[in-house]
């Protein structure tokens, strides 16, 4: 397992991360974060991924239909090597799992986040 994820992506230098943050939800599923007040964000802090990759994650409250998103997309070659170009989401699916259920589903190295956010929650 391990092959879903948050919703992510990266930001330039000296830009807000979690500016970045709202942008990528916003693009990776098709409609923007909860502002603040109602969207107060909690900082779940960073964890680094088996490739490198230095992932922040915040927690907000908010209401969203999984079954409803619409990611943007991205060109790929594919096959690979052959010089042909295909429009694919970046995001294929969200769902909602509750904490051991997404803790078996997501990348290993984003359990911490959870671990946090269930930190978060209790306290």
């Amino acid at each position: 397992m391990g092959a879903w994820s948050i919703p992510k992506g990266e930001y330039l230098d000296g830009e807000d991360p979690l500016d970045a943050a709202r942008r990528e939800f916003e693009e990776e599923l098709g409609t923007p974060p909860p502002a603040p007040p109602a969207g107060e964000t909690a900082d779940l802090g960073e964890i680094r991924q088996k490739s490198g990759k230095r992932v922040r994650a915040w927690a907000l409250a908010g209401d969203l239909d999984a079954t409803r998103i619409t990611s943007n997309t991205f060109e790929l070659e594919w096959p690979p090597r052959s010089g042909r170009l295909i429009e694919i989401p970046e995001v294929d699916r969200a769902e909602w799992f509750g904490l051991d259920a997404a803790r078996e589903k997501i990348n290993p190295a984003q359990v911490p986040l959870l671990d946090r956010l269930e930190q978060l929650l209790a306290a």
